[in-house]
């Protein structure tokens, strides 16, 4: 049996139920990053099946330490028995109810006590929607409407049309967003001088720590032009502390938006800060049929519960530094140090790779598609949660697994023809803004 035999075998049902689902779903997928332009398709899974801890099985049966994460909302494990608990037992009162519920009271006053900005919160179902929120108010309030962008924000008009995905965003819309560089205050200044910025956005940290004063000149900068600080902390929130970025660096935004590990992979996403902006909203129209929605509620009190009771967000920290330092000694190894390496803080170490004469397309689809030969599903980043420090063994998994790819990488790029040695189609890229 040849080589793309055995791999048509190994992935028979991924490449089968992909092949019906294009009939009926653009891409195959309701995410770009989920979808097979992530992976080297014909060599990797498709579609998964199911999910424990840290591990997911694909529908073809084989199991992988999973260092996606669903691109970030797991952050104690897949199945966690207390939030799995606290989602059951609302079940039986009800999910989407005639009129508020107490628990979204509950769920805003933990988020007030933790958040430095947060006054008053309002719920949605995904970051989009609070970043938008946070846009629409940051207009109200200031009567201006330019926003500055620096990050990845969601896929609304506003911002995505300042992106190479921008096909369907009218130019009228696209004209009133402008990105800047991020740990580039100085940019922003003539932006700010025009005097029809309503908001800066950014996401605070992240593929890149700020500079030191970055975010404090920011804050200076805003409140000196009268523009509204938006710190889009959907990644950083929860991860990087339980009060997000803003607690970590001592810099308090004038509204933020959190979501992802809020609710342990259950869709919620949340708008909160200051209360004379936020009130606004009593005429602002921000309103959604389940941004009530009881058992995603219920999920994000259970999740913050217990990253506050067991520290989480610092085992997770300490947990990634030990983890890119293991990575990055491997990588030293297998002689590639030069070309791979993970950088950041603990929170989330992430993959960067140096230009060579392999172009970074190759080198990106070479790890890929010998990560998930070897049992690993891991793609830009260490993404992690709770249940990866939960023994040693998966650690040691994680390392064994990560000598034998970069061997197998090493050696592709010794060859005559590394692209050569992928055994389906390269990674295509969705955009990037990090």
């Amino acid at each position: 049996m040849s080589a793309s035999d055995q791999l048509s075998n190994r992935f028979a049902q991924s490449n089968a139920l992909f092949e019906r689902a294009s009939r009926t779903i653009p891409l195959a997928s309701q995410t770009f990053s989920k979808s097979h332009l992530q992976w080297v398709a014909g060599a990797a899974p498709l579609f998964l099946e199911s999910a424990a801890g840290c591990h997911v099985t694909d529908v073809d049966g084989h199991r992988y330490l999973d260092y996606v994460l669903g691109l970030l909302p797991i952050i104690l494990g897949y199945g966690d028995p207390d939030v799995d608990s606290a989602i059951r037992d609302q079940l039986d009162q009800g999910i989407t109810l005639s009129l508020p519920h107490r628990l979204e009271m509950e769920l805003s006053e933990r988020l007030v006590r933790l958040i430095p900005c947060a006054e008053m919160t309002r719920f949605g179902k995904n970051g989009s929607d609070a970043t938008t929120a946070a846009v629409r108010l940051a207009r109200a309030h200031t009567g201006r409407d330019r926003i500055a962008v620096a990050g990845y924000h969601g896929w609304h008009d506003w911002y995505i049309g300042t992106t190479s995905r921008h096909l369907g965003v009218p130019q009228a819309v696209r004209d009133l967003s402008v990105s800047f560089p991020f740990n580039d205050a100085d940019a922003l200044v003539p932006l700010l001088q025009q005097g029809d910025l309503a908001a800066v956005v950014l996401e605070p940290a992240g593929a890149t720590a700020p500079a030191p004063g970055f975010l404090q000149r920011l804050r200076e900068l805003c409140d000196h032009h009268g523009a509204v600080l938006v710190f889009d902390e959907i990644i950083t929130g929860f991860r990087i502390g339980l009060g997000g970025a803003q607690a970590h660096y001592g810099v308090t935004p004038d509204l933020a938006a959190f979501g992802k590990a809020m609710g342990n992979g259950m869709p919620i996403s949340a708008i909160v800060g200051r209360a004379d902006i936020m009130a606004l909203m009593e005429d602002v129209f921000v309103s959604g049929t389940f941004g009530g929605e009881l058992l995603s509620l219920a999920a994000a009190i259970a999740t913050i519960d217990k990253l506050e009771r067991q520290q989480i967000p610092q085992r997770l920290w300490h947990h990634g530094d030990r983890l890119r330092n293991a990575a990055n000694g491997l990588a030293e190894k297998r002689g590639l140090s030069d070309v791979i390496t993970f950088k950041g803080d603990g929170w989330w170490p992430r993959l960067h790779l140096a230009n060579g004469p392999v172009e970074s397309a190759t080198l990106v689809s070479l790890l890929r598609q010998e990560c998930t030969a070897h049992g690993l599903l891991l793609a830009s980043s260490f993404n992690l949660c709770l249940a990866h420090t939960a023994t040693d063994a998966i650690f040691d998994e994680t390392v064994q697994a990560l000598d034998r790819i970069y061997a197998e990488v090493r050696d592709a790029l010794e060859s005559s023809d590394p692209a050569g040695r992928l055994r389906g189609r390269p990674v295509q890229p969705v955009f990037s803004v990090r």
